[in-house]
């Protein structure tokens, strides 16, 4: 018996995972609810559009557009073979939200692809980050524009984790961050814009944080991460990994796409480290990523 059109729609529609179907063009002809609470964009602003029209533009760690080149979408079309993989997408806002993608194709009696279906969902650790959110607020250590810690909850964590490593030998790493020219940002396009810019920031840091891992807002564009167990290599991987995912994100304002990029100090914990001097020593190598051209990881 076939089954009826509506009861799939509502059946797609209930699904946790976001679903969007394209014709052999990759003009896409449905949106569900997922996909509309995943991406913030809503099924009227996408069905009817190519699914590369300044919609998700899904990148790579490398920060390689895949709409470009490499779209598992435009991969299984054209051979019609199944595909899974881990990419980011642009989320509406601006940030890119990490999601696991499984693209597969129907095809007509003649065998000719009519159109592709692809299913995605948020790995981020949004539910680790929502329950530190709601701590966050319960004791008033949370930054209100950015949602992140905020710097009196870094000092006493990063006290913490010290205690940690000294006590239990935990490896920590600490990523310090600044916005490149932010001040240019205000100036030319008003404070809003500077808000909008850290928050799509700190968003890029929530939406690709590790379930053990903290961010915060140290003060003005300043950032601060705290890393447990990792090595001075993977330390700085993780910076480079968030360096490229904010280079890709954008705000819009007049229809113009803005971006911004960051540059970082990377550092591990030493022995007769306080928390004063990691700090110091990762702000200084910040300012040496500045010094070397910006966009940059420095690591020391």
């Amino acid at each position: 018996m076939e089954i009826p059109i509506a009861l799939t729609d509502k059946v797609l529609s209930s699904l946790h995972d976001g679903v969007y179907i394209t014709d052999k063009d990759r003009v896409v002809s449905y949106w569900n609810a997922a996909a509309e609470r995943i991406t913030g964009f809503s099924s009227q602003e996408v069905v009817g559009k190519s699914c590369s029209d300044n919609i998700l533009i899904h990148v790579n760690t490398k920060g390689e557009n895949l709409c470009v080149s490499g779209c598992p979408l435009a991969q299984s079309i054209q051979d019609t073979i199944p595909r899974e993989t881990e990419i980011f997408l642009h989320h509406k806002s601006g940030h890119r939200v990490p999601v696991n993608v499984r693209v597969s194709v129907i095809q007509n009696d003649e065998g000719e692809v009519t159109h592709a279906i692809e299913l995605f969902n948020d790995i981020s650790h949004k539910s680790i980050t929502e329950m530190r959110i709601k701590e966050l607020e319960r004791v008033a250590l949370l930054d209100q524009l950015t949602q992140l810690a905020n710097r009196h909850y870094i000092e006493s964590e990063l006290k913490r984790r010290l205690e940690d490593y000294k006590n239990h030998s935990i490896p920590l790493g600490v990523l310090f961050f600044d916005i490149d020219h932010f001040k240019v940002v205000n100036d030319t396009y008003g404070h809003d814009a500077g808000d909008k810019i850290l928050k799509l920031t700190a968003d890029s840091l929530i939406a690709n944080t590790g379930p053990f891992d903290i961010f915060g807002r140290w003060g003005g564009e300043e950032f601060v991460g705290l890393i447990q167990n990792v090595d001075a290599h993977t330390l700085s991987s993780i910076g480079n990994r968030l360096r490229v995912l904010v280079e890709n994100s954008f705000i819009e304002i007049n229809n113009k796409p803005i971006n911004i990029t960051i540059s970082i100090g990377a550092t591990i914990v030493r022995n007769n480290d306080t928390s004063g001097t990691i700090i110091k020593r990762a702000d200084r190598l910040m300012y040496e990523s500045k010094e070397s051209g910006r966009n940059r990881v420095t690591s020391g």
